[in-house]
């Protein structure tokens, strides 16, 4: 399906800019302008402050390559051959070689200029900034992906309480007809929403951190101790008080389930559990004995899960101007 993207759109608009500046401004190869914003903007802004900077300072080492090897051996193929084998390693010594085709532009224009003076230096220059500069100005607009990434969290959110709820039925009624396809869906869905979140955290010039990406961590984390309690789950036979009590509070959690940090009022209300179940009578059976071992284990790894949201800061929304 045909479509224009936002990046679509700052790419012409960038370049049609740029181009327009160096010709008024009479620059030779003025076009050239225009090439240097569609190579520097990029998906997110703090790559194409990364990719700019490689690519500035490429075109300067090209430039002096270009007027000491020129100048000395001549404007002719062999010294753009010898020029080519000193200047690439360079960049990759100083980890721009993001810069060479950039840079490989600026050389061919001093090539086809058959000299090197200030005037051209400084045409090639201002070529270079002006392409620069229009490819930043577009990106300062990022179309922001908070909402889609709210919207995964919500979406995760309703997964993992459907997962407590049917863990609820199955711990009280000893049979579900769940077939666990949350549990499927949330670990698809986390890694869909890490990726997006990473890609939000690209956009901040400044921030260093994402909150969505930590929260979504978070939540990998717990659906890993979702995942080991489900064969606790499923090794009980006997129907007892103490799963009566554990379905209790499972379907309790699962209608908490949200960004905010409540996790103390759960993990309290498991502490009172776990010390009732201390005071209850030994077990009798050897059913009985493993079932309730069971139980324990299952509060373990609802404790962790706990533990892990206790740590969570709730999630911030920032101004656009982050």
């Amino acid at each position: 399906m045909f479509r224009i993207g936002s990046r679509t759109v700052k790419t012409a608009l960038g370049a049609s800019l740029a181009i327009m500046i160096a010709q008024l401004l009479e620059l030779e190869f003025f076009s050239s302008a225009g090439i240097i914003t569609i190579l520097c903007i990029q998906q997110t802004r703090r790559k194409s402050l990364q990719m700019s900077w490689a690519r500035f300072v490429a075109c300067i080492i090209g430039i002096v390559y270009a007027a000491l090897v020129f100048e000395l051996i001549g404007y002719h193929p062999l010294a753009m051959g010898i020029l080519l084998l000193l200047f690439i390693p360079t960049t990759v010594l100083f980890k721009v070689q993001a810069g060479i085709v950039t840079s490989a532009v600026v050389i061919l224009h001093l090539y086809s200029y058959g000299m090197v003076n200030t005037s051209i230096v400084i045409n090639e220059i201002a070529l270079i900034v002006i392409g620069i500069g229009c490819a930043l100005l577009m990106n300062t607009y990022m179309p922001s992906v908070e909402s889609g990434l709210d919207a995964m969290r919500h979406n995760l959110e309703a997964h993992f309480s459907k997962i407590f709820y049917e863990f609820s039925v199955y711990v009280r009624n000893g049979d579900s007809n769940w077939g666990g396809s949350e549990i499927t869906k949330a670990a698809e869905l986390l890694n869909t929403a890490k990726n997006k979140a990473l890609h939000n955290l690209e956009n901040h010039i400044l921030r260093y951190e994402d909150q969505y990406y930590h929260y979504f961590k978070m939540r990998e984390k717990q659906l890993d101790i979702i995942e080991r309690m489900m064969p606790l789950l499923v090794s009980v036979d006997v129907k007892l008080k103490q799963g009566e009590m554990i379905a209790d509070f499972l379907e309790e959690l699962s209608a908490g389930v949200h960004s905010e940090n409540t996790a103390y009022v759960y993990i309290e209300k498991l502490e009172s559990l776990r010390m009732c179940f201390k005071g209850m009578d030994l077990p009798k059976t050897r059913e009985e004995f493993e079932a309730r071992s069971a139980y324990v284990q299952l509060l373990n790894e609802m404790e962790q899960y706990l533990i892990l949201k206790s740590r969570f800061k709730p999630i911030k929304k920032y101004s656009i101007f982050r």
